[in-house]
Order: structure tokens, then C-alpha cells, then sequence
């Protein structure tokens, strides 16, 4: 939808977020902290009627609000929608009547720092030298100036096109999020207005809007989703589960290459239990806490073979992993009869047989062994860990393994862990896909998830995994413990060994395609869980 207007703030306009139905809303001030994304074309600031959301929306993706009444009316069948009309029409029609609407609306975010700016909302070209000058959507340049809260107050005396945004009474204020993913710091509770708002309470509709959470506000969820903060590991910290295992260490020196997530966690419980560690990480700056700790850094993947006894590989997919071994500097130029290797990586049966070819031609020994649990998991020391290759090897790895998991198993003939590995990712991953979709409805359904999953605790379905994943989902933080992008590709890769073997995985196909859409939202760094946003969106 192209723009031929100069919008100004206040502006009554149909405005689409990327992913969703055009929806009626008002250019708006932006919230404090709400950071405007980087493009190269103009983009406003829009609150959203109905969801009481704001977003950063490029300035080709609105449209006047009454000149395309009749045409977008219709264009979404959700009672949220209907509503948001609703809302947007009473509004129009009380300013219109002459009600000072929004000094009203200003009451409620009294307490709350906006910031001001001119009647035109500016835009910069990163380009320019000016900072000061802005471009409107035909491409002319035009200038505008920040100015001060007061003199933002005479701008509002002055003209109605500078407003504020509300919710309906009593309802808390959500989280706001631009259209880059970032959020205000803080929810804060919306003020009880000291006037009557608009629809706040009056309205036909106002009790049958959709209940809504932290997560599950229609417009909430952004184009690219920003990434999930990730709290700092703490290398010194020994875990009581590690404290109680009382590892005897043995006198072989370990390598380890890739220090992501997961691998952080199993190295710092390796360093904390006594064992001699060699790392390496692509990103070199990520080995220094583990070298203050008491571990060795080698400046390739060869120098980790050569200085240790036994190499473990944790790494992000096959592709990468197969690098390490047949690349410049790589595993094999050093891998020697002395020596073994211990794949981690999440791979397939293929992969895997390939890596232990181009190990056992030098003489060395292999080992695949797979994780089952989370980042926390990895951290505490409390993995499962699924063998199969050489026994010998496996029985070398024993009080490492004791070190990063509660348990560890051997499965027979290189291929096997990887298997077994695939049908639990197999069986969570359609849980959570069903959990979140069970989630959706309830939102929809104008149920409690907080509700759903306090029931759903006491029903034989119960899991921990279910409840952390609720947990997750119902309090809108999705801070990675198993990251969205590893869950889809044990999906698709069970899929693949399904059709080598010819047999049907309808719900895997179904639950892999869901995960490939919350991916393509800009969901791959953050937890699984955050298949919902797919689900309920």
C-alpha cells in the first residue's frame, strides 16, 4: 500500500505490521526506550487500537484511516479486530464532537517521560551529514529539530495532532515492542483515569475483549525478533550437584572445541572437577574466562588435538563439525593412534559415519555422544549423555561424563546414539508444538494460560518439561535453555531418517513446519517455547 501523505502525529490510519492483517491505529509519540530500527525508508511510530501496542511501521504500509474505511473493514474475521474498529470510530467521533479525548489519554501516562517531537514525525537517513534533516516518502528532504517538554506542551495547546496512547481501565500496561524486538524495560500498571477514557469502560464490547497476556498481545510479536538476553555464565561457580558427585579426575587431557551454549556449560564443569581442558572456540575471545579458570587455549583445532588425549567437538551443525575434522588447520592433520575424538554436535547417521571414517583412517578412536537437556542442564552438570562407537573410548570418557551429565548411556554401533538421540527430540518436539498450540486456543478462547497449565499440572500429562515450557510461555520470556533453530533441525533430520526407512511421520512434518515458521519470524536464538508465537499468531 503506497503513501502519498506526510503523516503527522495524531493521524487517524490503517498501519501493517509484516506478518499480519492492516489494522487501525493513530501515529503516536514513542514510548521511552522504544528504539527506532534501521532502514532506509521512512518508518512512524503507531499505536495499535484493540491491542494497545506500538510498532515502528515503514511509512509505504499506511493508509488513511477513513478513505479506506470500507475497504480494509473486513479484511480480519477476529473479534480483536472488530473491536479495534470499534474502538477507532467512538474515538474519532469524540474528537470530532469537540471532546478534549487527548488530554484525557494523557492522564493515564502522567507519571511517564515521553519524548516530543515536531507535528511531522522525523525521519533521519543515516547518510546524511545533517543529522537534522529527514526525508519524506517521495524522497524530498525536509529539516525538523527536537525541541524540550515545554515547548512540546505548547505544541500540544496548539494543535490535537500530538497524542498520547491508553489502555482500557483497570487493564495493565503491556510490554512495548518496536518493530526491531525491543522492549520498554518495565510493564507498568496502568493508572485508574481520573476521567472517563474513550470506550475505557462503556463500550458494548469492552468485557468480551480477548484476555491477553505477556505474550500473546496481537501485534506484540515483531518482524525480526530481537535476541533473547542471555545471562553471563559464571565459570567459578561449582554446582551442588557437582559438588556431590566427588569426581576422581583421570590423568588423560581433554580438548574441547566450541564453546557455544551448550558447550560452555560442559567445559566450565570439566575445569571445576579437575580435569585438564584444552579450548577452542571460532571466536577466540570466548576461551579467556576458561583460561583464567585453569584451562589451556589452542589457536586452531590442531593445536587442540595435539596438546590433548581426548578431543570433544560441540559444535552447531553437521557442516561445521565435518570442518573441523577435513579443514585448513583442522582435527585430522594431528589426529594420530594415540588419540580419540568425541562428537557432540547434534548430526545425522551420515555425518556421523563420516567423521569416524576420517578419524579411524588416521588411527584414532570415535565416539558419538549426544545430549539430552537444556542450557541449565549443561551448567549444572545433570545431561544425559547418549554413546555409541568404540567401547573403549566410552569407558576413557567416564568420569568426564560424570563431570557434565547424571547419566550416560552406551548404544552400540556408531549411529545408534544418534538415532535414539532423534526420537526423544522427536517426542519433545511435538509436545511442545501441541503444548503451544493448546496455549493459542486458551488465549483465544478467552481462558487463563496461567489457568491451563496449573490444571494441566495435575493431569497424568504432566512433565517437566511441559511445565517449564508453560512456565516459559505464560510469563512471555523466551530466554534460551534449548535454542528454536536446534530443536527444527533434529525435526527436519528425523524427518530425512523417516524417509530413508520409509516410515510415516505425519505430526513430525507438521510440528517441523510450525518450527520453521516461528524460525523464519526470528525466533532460531530463542528458546523452543517460542514456537508459540507461531502458534497463536
Amino acid at each position: 500500500m503506497a503513501s502519498t501523505y506526510e503523516w503527522k502525529v495524531g493521524d487517524i490510519v490503517w498501519a501493517k505490521m509484516k506478518g499480519f492483517s492492516t489494522w487501525p491505529g493513530k501515529i503516536a509519540l514513542p514510548r521511552p526506550n522504544m528504539k527506532k530500527p534501521k532502514a532506509t525508508k521512512p518508518m512512524h511510530c503507531v499505536w495499535f487500537f484493540g491491542s494497545q501496542n506500538f510498532g515502528w511501521i515503514d511509512e509505504n504500509q499506511i493508509e488513511d484511516y477513513a478513505e479506506k474505511r470500507k475497504a480494509n473493514s473486513n479484511v480480519c474475521k477476529s473479534q480483536l479486530f472488530k473491536n479495534a474498529i470499534v474502538d477507532c470510530d467512538e474515538y474519532i467521533s469524540r474528537r470530532e464532537a469537540g471532546e478534549d479525548v487527548e488530554s484525557q489519554f494523557q492522564q493515564q501516562y502522567e507519571e511517564e517521560e515521553l519524548v516530543p517531537v515536531e507535528d511531522e514525525f522525523e525521519y533521519v537517513d543515516d547518510s546524511a551529514q545533517d543529522e537534522n534533516v529527514s526525508e519524506t516518502s517521495g524522497g524530498r528532504k525536509r529539516r525538523g529539530r527536537s525541541f524540550s517538554r515545554e515547548e512540546g506542551e505548547g505544541k500540544k495547546r496548539r494543535s490535537s495532532s500530538i497524542s498520547s496512547s491508553w489502555s482500557t481501565s483497570g487493564a495493565p500496561r503491556k510490554k512495548s515492542v518496536a518493530e526491531n524486538g525491543e522492549a520498554t524495560p518495565k510493564a507498568v500498571k496502568a493508572k485508574t483515569p481520573k476521567k472517563s477514557l474513550p470506550f475505557a469502560s462503556g463500550s458494548a464490547h469492552a468485557a468480551a475483549s480477548p484476555r491477553k497476556s505477556a505474550a500473546t498481545i496481537l501485534l506484540n510479536r515483531p518482524t525480526v525478533a530481537a535476541k533473547p538476553d542471555t545471562v553471563p555464565l559464571n565459570i567459578g561457580d561449582i554446582s551442588e550437584t557437582l559438588r556431590s558427585k566427588q569426581i576422581k579426575p583421570t590423568d588423560l587431557r581433554f580438548g574441547f572445541l566450541g564453546l557455544g551454549n551448550m558447550g560452555s556449560g560442559m567445559v566450565k564443569n570439566l575445569i571445576q572437577s579437575g580435569h585438564k581442558v584444552t579450548v577452542w572456540n571460532r571466536t577466540p575471545e570466548k576461551c579467556r574466562n576458561f583460561v583464567t579458570a585453569g584451562a589451556t587455549e589452542g589457536l586452531t583445532p590442531s593445536d587442540v588435538v595435539a596438546s590433548s588425549d581426548i578431543i570433544f567437538s560441540c559444535v552447531s551443525d553437521a557442516t561445521t563439525a565435518k570442518e573441523l575434522i577435513f579443514g585448513n588447520c583442522g582435527v585430522d592433520s594431528e589426529m594420530s593412534a594415540h588419540k580419540a575424538y568425541v562428537e557432540m554436535t547434534g548430526i545425522d547417521v551420515e555425518s556421523s559415519k563420516d567423521i569416524a571414517d576420517g578419524i579411524q583412517a588416521k588411527g584414532g578412536r570415535y565416539l558419538e555422544a549426544q545430549m539430552q537437556g537444556s542450557k541449565s542442564d549443561s551448567e549444572e552438570g545433570t545431561l544425559i549423555i547418549l554413546a555409541a562407537g568404540e567401547r573403549s573410548l566410552y569407558d576413557d570418557c567416564l568420569t568426564a561424563f560424570a563431570a557434565i551429565s547424571s547419566r550416560s548411556f552406551f548404544l552400540g554401533e556408531v549411529g545408534s546414539a544418534i538415532k535414539m538421540n532423534l526420537v526423544l527430540q522427536l517426542v519433545q518436539g511435538v509436545s511442545v508444538a501441541a503444548l503451544t498450540e493448546g496455549l493459542a486456543l486458551a488465549d483465544r478462547a478467552n481462558l487463563k494460560s496461567d489457568d491451563v497449565m496449573e490444571i494441566l499440572g495435575l493431569t497424568t500429562f504432566s512433565n517437566d518439561l511441559i511445565k517449564q515450557k508453560g512456565e516459559i510461555i505464560v510469563g512471555g520470556n523466551f530466554g534460551v535453555q534449548h535454542p528454536l533453530q536446534y530443536m527444527q533441525k533434529d525435526l527436519n533430520t528425523a524427518l530425512n531418517l523417516g524417509h530413508q526407512i520409509e516410515q510415516p511421520l505425519p505430526l513430525t512434518a507438521a510440528a517441523n513446519e510450525v518450527f520453521k515458521h516461528a524460525k523464519r519470524l526470528g525466533y532460531a536464538e530463542h528458546d523452543v517455547s517460542a514456537v508459540y508465537i507461531r502458534a497463536r499468531f
